[in-house]
């Protein structure tokens, strides 16, 4: 009868075992990975900087104006395809006269400085926020406003970005300094077209998202361990069983709430994803 009663309690301990081990294989069968969830998408920003223009460094006269680089420029744009005038923005001209001022302080002639500072960051440093940008250089004598704006339209790169139909805005700087000993003149177009212009993407959802994802990435890590310590163990008595039978309903509750963080994680990620698809659309009108 002894042994009977063993066998039974036995085949009893077993099955029990057996249903909780199936348990923990299904959950870990549906755990959502990360890995696999969708991707966030980014934002564009567009900035055209086409090569420096060099012109004549053999001193002559010369005469250029800011206002009249804007004036030339407009006039261009509207005989080449009738392009709306662009608007003189003061946060664009700081940072053209920025620019100016900085190339001929560390006498260099290029769009991003020694220290790596381009268009892009001064136009942060101003506060203007823009979804696309454009940087036109010349350095030389230039008889006057319109020769300097004619030089730039005859240079493919530079015409491109004076004649971009999605620019809206414009800053100018000019001046005259010394440049690797020698007198001379620089002039600065900034183009913008502000961020404004369309759908606003949410930088607190953005952050939502990174808090949540760096939660489930820990919860993850900590549900292996606990599926490799379930898998790996065998109880051999009762009070072994019940505890990993606790263990057991512990994976199970965690893994739960696991799966319901990364379906709202991907629900995160399709609301943000949408208005950065919007915003990008938005780009191209």
């Amino acid at each position: 009868m002894k042994k009977i009663a063993f066998i039974i309690i036995g085949l009893v301990l077993a099955g029990t075992l057996w249903h909780y081990r199936f348990a923990i294989e299904k959950y870990g069968q549906h755990l959502p990975q990360l890995s696999q969830s969708p991707l966030i998408n980014e934002i564009k920003q567009d900035i055209s900087t086409p090569p420096p223009l060099i012109g004549n460094l053999i001193a002559q006269t010369s005469h250029l104006t800011a206002v009249g680089v804007i004036e030339q420029t407009n006039l261009q744009r509207q005989e080449n395809g009738n392009l709306p005038a662009l608007a003189e923005n003061a946060k664009l001209d700081q940072a053209a006269e920025l620019k100016l001022q900085d190339m001929f302080k560390q006498q260099y002639f290029e769009h991003v400085n020694p220290e790596g500072v381009g268009p892009g960051d001064l136009a942060r440093k101003v506060t203007y926020t823009f979804l696309s940008e454009g940087e036109n250089l010349a350095m030389g004598y230039f008889k006057d406003d319109k020769a300097l704006v004619d030089a730039w339209m005859n240079s493919p790169g530079h015409r491109a970005n004076i004649l971009n139909v999605y620019y809206t805005e414009i800053g100018v700087a000019v001046g005259k300094g010394t440049y690797q000993g020698k007198e001379t003149w620089m002039a600065v177009q900034e183009f913008g077209r502000p961020a404004s212009d369309c759908p606003v993407v949410s930088s607190a959802l953005k952050n939502q998202i990174a808090a949540l994802k760096k939660e489930t990435q820990s919860m993850e890590q900590d549900l292996q361990i606990r599926e490799a310590y379930l898998q790996s163990t065998t109880p051999k008595n009762k009070q072994e069983a019940d505890y990993y039978n606790q263990k057991v309903d512990e994976y199970n509750a965690e893994a739960q709430d696991y799966n319901s963080k990364v379906e709202q994680l991907k629900g995160l990620i399709a609301d943000y994803n949408s208005q950065v698809n919007n915003y990008n659309a938005c780009l191209e009108k």
